[in-house]
């Protein structure tokens, strides 16, 4: 059997720790009967989505992304057009779609899947011709996305500690919401679209997400009172939103969002800023990606 010529694409800032050391450790633990390792680290925004390019067109056969929901968008986008094989090891501040598929965090863990070489075929997403295949959203998240870019304590305590910050002066907004041809209107304090179930960190808040069914899950969080922030919290990580009468959770496969103003919007978690219209499809079963 011949190998497989695999890139790890590694970028050294998501999730703020050092990744000097991966390319020794994956050495280690890389089965080299089956693959022939390289490595690239990134140094900008969108270096990783050129990357991704350049590796496809030289016949890289399989394009592993070492990083966060962020660096995994980059590769994965490039990972569809030239119809590669997508392998995840996280490291970013949350690893929603890692968690999600159940790939380890620890590293040498993550190789192994990657050893295993089981590819499964998921869903995948645009907003307003942007690919997600994790989350996107507008609201609260979006906009603490947008300020959090600009912050240097990168990681899961600067982030929360900016969200606790910024929490109690925003406001919810008007939103008009077309979900395969049904009309709603609500005033929300988020709107995430779910491929997955999560957003990371094991917060869920679409606990019957799947990637394989063809739909996305609407959740809508609706504007509550701050004392209730904490059982909002409490649900997510115990996977209950769905239960919730704080999140209101619809699925569908052609959304279109139309908001007062143009504003902050987010795809796998990294910002953008985007019109009043948004139009969301799934595209079903597009992504060859190993999980375990």
């Amino acid at each position: 059997m011949s190998k497989s010529n695999i890139l790890f694409i590694i970028n050294p800032i998501s999730g703020g720790k050092d990744k000097l050391k991966i390319p020794a450790l994956i050495d280690a633990n890389i089965d080299r009967s089956k693959f022939n390792p390289n490595f690239s680290f990134t140094e900008y925004i969108g270096h990783a989505s050129e990357i991704a390019e350049e590796a496809a067109n030289k016949n890289f056969d399989v394009i592993v992304a070492v990083g966060g929901d962020g660096t995994i968008n980059e590769v994965a986008a490039k990972v569809m057009q030239y119809d590669k094989i997508l392998g995840i090891i996280p490291f970013g501040s949350g690893n929603g779609l890692a968690r999600f598929l159940k790939i380890p965090i620890k590293t040498a863990e993550a190789i192994k899947v990657i050893n295993k070489f089981d590819v499964k075929v998921i869903d995948t997403a645009t907003f307003n011709e942007k690919r997600f295949f994790n989350m996107a959203g507008m609201g609260f998240d979006a906009y603490i996305s947008a300020v959090f870019a600009g912050n240097k304590s990168r990681g899961l305590a600067g982030y929360l500690k900016l969200g606790m910050k910024e929490v109690l002066s925003y406001r919810s907004q008007d939103y008009d919401l077309i979900i395969d041809g049904k009309e709603y209107t609500r005033n929300a304090f988020v709107i995430s679209i779910a491929n997955s179930s999560q957003y990371g960190n094991n917060a869920h808040i679409a606990p019957a997400a799947s990637i394989t069914d063809g739909l996305l899950d609407v959740c809508i969080i609706k504007k509550f009172p701050m004392y209730k922030l904490p059982v909002l919290a409490y649900q997510m990580l115990n996977a209950t939103t769905d239960q919730s009468d704080l999140v209101e959770i619809i699925k569908g496969s052609s959304i279109k969002i139309v908001r007062s103003q143009n504003d902050a919007i987010h795809i796998d978690g990294e910002p953008f800023f985007m019109g009043k219209e948004i139009d969301i499809a799934i595209l079903p079963l597009s992504l060859n990606i190993i999980t375990p």
